[in-house]
């Protein structure tokens, strides 16, 4: 595996950690909006759907 993959690697992995993990803080501190565990599936999913097909193309 070449350095440039394992970096874009480590780096999608990164923001699949921390970008739901922001946003279910954010749901967290306002509860009006959503319940965050909510908040932070929907972002892993929709993350997920532009990842997956660009890794399998």
């Amino acid at each position: 595996m070449s350095t440039l993959a394992l970096i874009v690697l480590v780096l999608t992995g990164l923001a699949f950690v921390l970008v739901p993990g922001a946003l279910a803080y954010l749901a967290y501190r306002h509860p009006a909006a959503r319940t965050p565990i909510g908040i932070g599936i929907a972002a892993v999913t929709a993350m997920a759907a532009v990842v997956v097909p660009i890794a399998l193309r």
